[in-house]
């Protein structure tokens, strides 16, 4: 059994799958979530073929019954939490005449909801781990439009702002528990996810999955006085 484990949502591809894959090399044990049953499952075969010792939970996390099962599917298989990463997400783009409120409530609830109640079905597990070594981390994943909300990603942008405003709360609630916690907001990453507007910005012109894994892994050596508690990525050509 891993002397630590981590949560990692939203983790079947992307910078959730490079995320999960950095805490693997470490030598957490590591739960992942994702809605799609055959591409997590493809992801974790891949992830366990390194070795690593994964837990798979195929998951919606728009309804609060996925986020428990994923978090007891956690504790029965690892027993501790660590790291929490707080990754899934979806954006839906519209001009604000034009909203579908079953779009608005995905958006909420996924890219906001989730994350308030993954921490309220964690806290007895991350307040036990930052008891035992003051390093408990959780990463709530928010974004550049939330720094510099776009118009047609108005909701979107409006979720990741209120995910870098509640990661403040949560520092404020937790930090003297031993449980740090940070914001990722970064701009354009070269995932699938982004492939809407790669013909007009290329791959080789966007951060990379790395970027993001490589801050993860900073965070998990700092010491236990440092708080980091919002890292921005931005391409030169974001610049706020």
């Amino acid at each position: 059994m891993p002397d630590r484990a981590a949560i990692v949502t939203g983790a079947s591809r992307g910078i959730g799958y490079a995320l999960a894959e950095a805490l693997g090399e470490e030598g957490y044990g590591v739960t992942i979530s994702a809605r799609k049953p055959e591409t997590l499952e493809q992801t974790a075969g891949r992830l366990r073929e390194r070795g690593f010792e994964v837990e798979h939970v195929v998951a919606n996390l728009a309804h609060e019954d996925g986020v428990r099962e994923v978090v007891e599917r956690h504790r029965a298989r690892f027993g501790r939490l660590d790291v929490l990463i707080n990754n899934a997400g979806v954006g839906i783009g519209a001009k604000a005449a034009e909203h579908e409120t079953k779009f608005v409530d995905l958006q909420l609830d996924v890219n906001l909801r989730a994350t308030i109640l993954f921490y309220r079905e964690c806290a007895e597990l991350l307040r036990k781990a930052g008891a035992e070594h003051h390093g408990a981390l959780v990463v709530n994943l928010a974004s550049i439009a939330g720094k510099s909300p776009q118009p047609w990603l108005s909701v979107y942008s409006a979720t990741k702002a209120a995910v870098a405003a509640y990661t403040i709360a949560m520092n404020k609630e937790f930090a003297k528990h031993g449980v740090k916690s940070v914001t990722f907001a970064p701009g354009l990453v070269d995932t699938d996810m982004t492939d809407y507007v790669k013909s007009k910005i290329p791959a080789e012109e966007m951060l990379r999955r790395s970027d993001l894994a490589e801050a993860l892994r900073f965070l998990l050596r700092v010491s236990p006085m440092c708080l980091v508690p919002e890292i921005v990525f931005q391409r030169p050509q974001e610049i706020l």
